[in-house]
């Protein structure tokens, strides 16, 4: 083939370069471009919590900057907005021009829920409302680094397992079941005087598809986590606003999350604390900074609690079943210095054990799809080859 392209490439050496030229314009239209479009759009959906953060730590980092130049947020944000500059974003710009007119922050982010989560705009909220958005930025940024946990769990192939391997799982059963079995069956019916096929081999390819019932609920609960993580807090407060509690109940059944809304609880309570906020209303605000229903509910009967006198380290105990809590913040309460100076190792002891237990579950994951695959793929060959056995034994005795 080489010789004769030479050959054409001698005779005409025009219509060979042209030829030429058109199979490499083909080759990057039809084979580079789709697998380079295939990469990005891993790379896009892989990095999507990284992205948002960096763009909540960049807000977070003007908002600050402006702070300490003695500015208002409102004109921190209005002034770099103004400038109108396209690293901002488009969202930015909108916030920008909802500030110009006389709003404040606060509210300004609720006409643009996409630039933050809710979460942000809940503790920037409480800053406002003691007066001094400094205190509450520590504890905001504490949110960022739950992205890197999370970027980290998704690449322990759970997203490679979920679109590559797992539908092979249910697509190679289904073909040897529908094409494959009916022709198999005669040829073994055949042979073996109507016999049937092994039980094994039934049950591995009945016509109940039971088999492949269980197969396809494992793949619906993966996609179904792959869901959740592109979503991000978009698709939560989408299911907030349509099913009210029934994500934020969810959420509370996994270890890692319940640790990262204890620890944002615990906070923005001793921020708030530290205030001097009323402690019914500081249990009230840093239940809603988690964005979570369910500690909004047992923020309710803390409060009530509190109101009918009880003791802060007691009425706590709504928050926290283990009571860790309460005994924090009663020794909080001997020492000097803070709420927030007491409790910042155990803020960052429930961030490092919620690392560790999201962690540990990408990997049990991981583990849990790598071995059903096995078994499913054991199961076929197991299925397929025991009847094939009995037909070799039949044909050596007959």
């Amino acid at each position: 083939m080489n010789e004769s392209f030479f050959q054409f490439l001698a005779s005409d050496p025009l219509q060979a370069l042209a030829a030429l030229a058109l199979w490499i314009v083909l080759y990057v239209i039809f084979g580079l471009v789709p697998v380079c479009a295939v990469i990005y759009g891993a790379y896009f959906l892989l990095t999507l919590p990284l992205r948002r953060a960096e763009r909540a730590r960049f807000f977070l980092d003007l908002l600050e900057l402006g702070l300490k130049e003695g500015r208002t947020p409102e004109a921190a944000i209005a002034e770099a907005a103004a400038s109108a500059d396209r690293a901002l974003g488009a969202r930015f710009l909108w916030l920008g021009e909802h500030l110009a007119k006389g709003l404040r922050l606060s509210n300004a982010l609720e006409l643009v829920p996409r630039l933050l989560p809710r979460q942000f705009r809940a503790m920037l909220r409480a800053g406002e409302r003691i007066g001094d958005m400094k205190k509450v930025l520590p504890a905001c940024r504490l949110l960022l680094g739950d992205s890197v946990s999370q970027v980290r769990g998704a690449l322990n192939y759970v997203i490679l397992m979920a679109f590559l391997v797992t539908p092979f799982t249910i697509f190679v059963p289904l073909v040897l079941r529908v094409k494959v079995m009916p022709s198999y069956a005669q040829v073994f019916s055949g042979m073996m005087e109507g016999a049937a096929l092994p039980a094994f081999t039934r049950l591995v390819f009945a016509s109940s598809g039971v088999f492949t019932l269980v197969q396809v609920a494992a793949l619906f609960l993966v996609w179904l986590a792959l869901a959740a993580y592109v979503g991000g807090p978009r698709l939560h407060d989408w299911v907030h606003d349509q099913i009210p509690g029934l994500g934020d109940r969810l959420l509370c059944f996994l270890p890692w999350r319940l640790k990262r809304l204890q620890r944002d609880f615990s906070a923005m309570l001793a921020v708030l604390l530290d205030a001097e906020v009323p402690e019914v209303e500081a249990v009230t605000l840093a239940a809603d900074c988690t964005g979570n229903a369910t500690f909004r509910k047992r923020a309710l009967k803390t409060g009530r609690m509190l109101a009918e006198g009880t003791r802060l380290p007691e009425a706590i105990r709504a928050m926290d079943d283990s009571g860790e809590l309460r005994w924090r913040l009663a020794n909080a309460l001997q020492r000097r210095g803070g709420f927030l100076r007491a409790l910042t190792g155990w803020h960052e002891a429930l961030d490092a054990r919620a690392f560790q237990l999201e962690q540990t579950a990408a990997q049990v994951t991981t583990t849990f799809l790598v071995l059903l695959n096995g078994f499913i793929v054991a199961c076929i060959v197991i299925a397929i080859f025991l009847a094939l056995v009995q037909l070799m034994n039949a044909a050596v005795l007959w």
